[in-house]
């Protein structure tokens, strides 16, 4: 049995609180390792070294700050291999798909190379006589960040890199469920230069977050999870004095015009539906077939290629579609999720609950389904899945359509296919949704775009990466300066206003 560590101060060490949580081989179900969970005073100790670090950090001009994340991205490239193997042994993710975790963080990484343009503050001289005003983003000191299972490399990225540029320490608790990759991450940092202490990786249940949260000296947290934890984090931090940004659950609606090209819409319900087993933020779960043609038409077209999907452990080639989900209890919960959908009255066109795969049989893998006639009423719409179901909800006309997408709680990401301009032009304004693809199903921004949703998709002001990631991890300071010259003229009592 491993026994994993956190990442103190730059280096491993072991956990001391005696608590750990399991860490699964998803394709077997058997326990691989073990992570130790921080108690607050781990918590605190890992705090009070990325204080005593941060400092002298910030005081290197961001030039030197940024040539750091040069290294560190060809460092990624060279261990691209290494960091996959560690992703998909934890979470179950094909290996392509692991590399385009990795790949994904690695982008953002390159963006904030770009740090000592993105740190300029503004300037006016002669604001007024003999006065100049210019403002400075100055780092926040030490942030901190708790993130996902089901990206483990790209979403601490999203964190950690533009926090580090911007002259922070960083605190990563990153999901108990597949930890290794961040510890990997953490090593790399330290190999391309960036100093001890100012990564610091905390494993950890609850009790290490609440201790990141109230922890006086943390400034600003950072969240990606499911909408109820979000909703907790912001509370808590924000009672806290702390800047936070959460990003929570999603439903993500795709609209299937008739006039869109059908193969093309169907392979893209595919990707986005089933790809790392539905487990992720941005799949589309939900297809809106406008039209009892185009529907049936859709179904008819994506039932098989549903059907023939390829399941298996990642250790069976490249050309696996997906993998198990990351532990029994999300399997669990998903084929609840089937059941109570059948029992609803949905449509169960491909039905995966008996899927079992010789000499895996104890994995946590759930074969893919596909629902039809599935309305606004029930759970499996309602309910953010997170596992392989795709669920189509026919639509009579394009506004409804349109109102499914929006009158949903979830704004993450939303759709449409079609060939006409205008039509889409009309969703891509009308729609309340925070990121939106026209006849592209999961529209991730790239990394010089900020990635964010919209209503209980997200809680707090700015979005990850890009720009919003800058002012996020830095507060500005606005000095207004004046050097006299001549005769001084004694004290101004009154407020007076610039000339």
């Amino acid at each position: 049995m491993i026994e994993l560590d956190h990442f103190i101060n730059g280096q491993r060490v072991k956990g001391e609180s005696g608590r750990f949580g399991n860490v699964y081989n998803p394709a077997t179900g058997e326990v691989q390792a073990k992570a130790p969970f921080a108690s607050p005073d781990e918590v605190d100790a890992a705090v009070a070294g990325a204080l005593a670090a941060q400092p002298a950090w910030a005081a290197v001009n961001p030039q030197r700050r940024a040539r750091v994340m040069i290294e560190f991205v060809r460092l990624l490239k060279r261990d691209m291999d290494k960091l996959a193997a560690a992703i998909s042994s934890e979470h179950g993710k094909t290996l392509p798909d692991a590399r385009g975790d990795v790949q994904r963080g690695l982008e953002v990484v390159e963006f904030c190379i770009g740090a000592p343009h993105l740190l300029k503050g503004e300037y006016t001289d002669s604001a007024g006589p003999g006065i100049d005003m210019y403002s400075m983003r100055q780092p926040v000191g030490v942030a901190a960040g708790i993130t996902p299972f089901n990206f483990p490399a790209m979403i601490p990225m999203w964190k950690f890199a533009p926090a580090l540029t911007c002259g922070n320490a960083f605190i990563l608790k990153p999901s108990e469920r597949d930890p290794s990759c961040p510890l990997l991450l953490a090593e790399l940092l330290l190999e391309a230069g960036l100093p001890e202490g100012l990564l610091q990786v905390v494993n950890g249940d609850k009790v290490a977050v609440d201790a990141i949260l109230d922890h006086p000296s943390v400034s600003a947290v950072g969240f990606v999870g499911s909408t109820p934890i979000a909703s907790y984090i912001y509370s808590r931090g924000c009672a806290n004095g702390k800047r936070v940004a959460c990003f929570g659950g999603a439903k993500n609606h795709m609209v299937i015009m008739p006039d869109a090209d059908l193969d093309q819409a169907v392979d893209a319900l595919v990707g986005s539906g089933y790809g790392a087993a539905g487990e992720r933020c941005m799949a589309v779960s939900v297809a809106v077939p406008v039209g009892e043609k185009t529907a049936d038409a859709l179904i008819q077209k994506l039932a098989p290629k549903v059907e023939n999907l390829k399941v298996g452990p990642f250790t069976a080639g490249e050309d696996l579609d997906y993998g198990p989900l990351v532990t029994g209890a999300a399997r669990d919960r998903v084929l609840s999720l089937v059941n109570s959908g059948l029992e609803a009255g949905a449509e169960l066109v491909v039905d995966g609950r008996d899927f079992s795969l010789q000499g895996y049989e104890s994995g946590f893998f759930v074969g893919p389904h596909l629902f039809d006639r599935v309305t606004r009423d029930m759970e499996i719409y309602k309910t953010e899945i997170f596992g392989p179901v795709l669920s189509s909800v026919r639509a009579g006309s394009y506004e409804e359509a349109l109102g499914l997408a929006m009158d949903h709680e979830y704004g993450n990401g939303a759709a449409i296919f079609t060939r006409d301009g205008d039509t889409a032009r009309d969703f891509a304004n009308r729609i309340n949704i925070g990121m939106v693809g026209i006849n592209v199903p999961i529209p991730v921004p790239l990394a010089y775009y900020t990635f964010g949703g919209w209503k209980k998709s997200i809680f707090g002001d700015l979005n990850q990466h890009g720009p919003d990631a800058f002012r996020f991890y830095t507060k500005t300071k606005t000095v207004t300066s004046r050097w006299p010259s001549g005769i001084k003229e004694g004290a101004i009592l009154n407020f007076a206003a610039m000339e």
